[in-house]
């Protein structure tokens, strides 16, 4: 009898939620579908390449390969398609008042970033920005991160006859690598005919639709038909902040983790990608790494292995890094050389990295 209450209890799968669908959340889900009761909680019905997400607007219909609908990969799970508001000890819960029970959450819901909730509205957003791009002759770029250096990249590459500023307040581009990629960056901006000022800033609430010209914090003025904000999100933290998980949030909303992966002190509950206290930076392929190492110990825990057998998730020191410029060229930081051109763009610019991500899914690439 005993041997039958015990097999009854194996045969029964573990409720696992995961809340955000990012590519962290999204893989994780993916990968535990079969192995456990999964339900993906996201404010959106589809996954999105996030890396990838400026060659839409220079060419639209890139975004039907970059954006994926959950229901494409996750198909013996459950989607809500909801935030979440509150974490019980047993239970989520969502905006709308569902309560979903759980044995282990992963937590994944990384940057706050307001997107359409379907495809198809996704996919009309980037139209929009790209009929905005085609019809300006000149065009703002506020913010000299990534976003806004590859965003600048993939224009003066598709349209090399708009006049292109690029406005940042720091001392260089790209501060989250070294400096000799960030001069190298702004030397080959500036040989595309990029305006770019640094040590500056554009006074964002002067920022609308209607207005053409703008001021920097140096008195220059900037005549602009559109302007893009390309500055960083805030993490999708503060709902945590009233959950059983608020004493887990450290002084920057990020989620303190153990080695596996784990909120501190909590045996079934997960935290990867952005929204973790990880000091590493925060790209796409170490949340895919993040994900894996996630599923891994879940599954362990779901079938009673021992904590000592848990895979350990080191964060990367490597220091790697590549930035797309355009089409065809890039910057590359790699552990002891930086270089820029058409052997980097290969790397990444030509598909970046997306028929790879899709494959990772279980998509045609």
């Amino acid at each position: 009898m005993k041997q039958q209450q015990q097999q009854g209890l194996v045969g029964e799968k573990r409720r696992v939620v995961v809340v955000g669908g990012g590519v962290a959340g999204s893989l994780v889900a993916k990968y535990l579908q079969f192995n456990a009761d999964v339900t993906l909680v996201d404010p959106k019905e589809y996954f999105e390449i996030t890396w990838a997400s400026l060659r839409p607007m220079v060419e639209p219909s890139f975004g039907e390969k970059l954006v994926i609908n959950h229901k494409d990969y996750l198909t013996n799970g459950r989607i809500v398609t909801s935030s979440v508001t509150n974490i019980t000890d047993s239970d989520v819960l969502t905006a709308e008042g569902r309560l979903i029970p759980y044995d282990y959450i992963v937590i994944a819901s990384g940057h706050k970033d307001p997107l359409p909730q379907t495809k198809t509205e996704r996919l009309d957003q980037f139209k929009a920005e790209n009929d905005k791009i085609t019809s300006a002759q000149s065009i703002l770029i506020v913010g000299g991160g990534p976003t806004g250096v590859e965003l600048a990249g993939e224009i003066a590459v598709d349209y090399p006859d708009k006049k292109i500023t690029l406005v940042h307040k720091g001392s260089r581009l790209l501060e989250f690598i070294g400096l000799k990629a960030a001069e190298k960056t702004l030397k080959w901006l500036r040989s595309k005919n990029v305006d770019v000022k640094l040590e500056q800033y554009v006074d964002l609430s002067s920022i609308s639709d209607g207005g053409k010209t703008y001021q920097t914090s140096s008195g220059e003025t900037i005549e602009a038909d559109c302007v893009f904000v390309c500055t960083g999100k805030p993490l999708s933290s503060a709902w945590l902040k009233d959950t059983i998980l608020k004493d887990n949030l450290d002084e920057h909303g990020r989620l303190m983790v153990d080695g596996n992966l784990r909120v501190k002190g909590r045996e079934n509950i997960f935290a990867i990608g952005d929204i973790t206290d990880i000091h590493e930076m925060k790209q796409g392929y170490l949340a895919q790494e993040h994900a894996s190492v996630a599923a891994k110990n879940i599954k362990l825990s779901m079938a009673g292995g021992k904590e000592s057998k848990m895979a350990t998730y080191k964060a990367s020191s490597s220091g790697l890094a590549i930035v797309s410029l355009g089409r065809k060229e890039a910057v590359a930081q790699f552990p002891f050389t930086t270089m820029i051109g058409c052997i980097p763009g290969v790397m990444k610019s030509r598909d970046l990295f997306v028929g790879k991500t899709r494959k990772k899914m279980g998509l045609e690439a």
